[in-house]
């Protein structure tokens, strides 16, 4: 008998911890995700399509502004509700400036000074703009993605991959940025 007591018990908390979970998540979640946890979708609602612009390149490092073009056509239909179409029939549109890339090493072979890990970093500049109002709906200024290669002996990847790598970042990046303003 003292067992069953005790089993009951034991069910009796777990009951009432449960219950207790439930309220304090129920209790967080907001309807507008400006005011805490929310589970109503990230994306704006009256936003259907997005035209990609080629950004400007004010870098040394040429052709950079149509991998990220490339890579934000691809990421943007992937994750988020957004279609790509063309400025004259999209709702909104991307546009910015490679400002500047960088590559910069983080260690160095202790035997040959050659580089073991190379970072390389883009910065830009962009607008996400409502082509309706011409208002922006997103703008930032030095936003920067990075990315790691190994160039050394070992893994001996090329220049191209980090410049892969950080497009894709960018490109990213960029995209999450697309979301409701929380």
């Amino acid at each position: 008998m003292m067992c069953v007591d005790r089993v009951v018990h034991v069910a009796a908390r777990i009951a009432a911890a449960a219950i207790a979970c439930g309220a304090l998540l129920a209790g967080g979640c907001a309807s507008d995700p400006r005011e805490g946890y929310s589970a109503t979708n990230p994306y704006a609602s009256n936003i259907k399509s997005v035209a990609v612009e080629i950004f400007q390149n004010r870098s040394y490092v040429r052709s950079m502004e149509f991998d990220l073009a490339e890579a934000l056509t691809k990421k943007i239909p992937v994750s988020t509700p957004y279609r790509i179409l063309s400025a004259n029939t999209a709702d909104t549109i991307l546009r910015g400036t490679i400002t500047d890339i960088k590559l910069t090493q983080l260690s160095a072979d202790p035997t040959t000074g050659l580089a073991n890990e190379m970072m390389f970093k883009v910065t830009v500049d962009f607008e996400w703009s409502d082509l309706k109002t011409g208002r922006p709906i997103v703008a930032r200024s030095g936003f920067v993605a990075s990315a790691l290669f190994v160039p050394s002996r070992g893994a001996q990847e090329p220049i191209e991959l980090g410049r892969f790598e950080a497009a894709q970042q960018l490109a990213q990046d960029l995209v999450d940025q697309m979301q409701s303003a929380w």
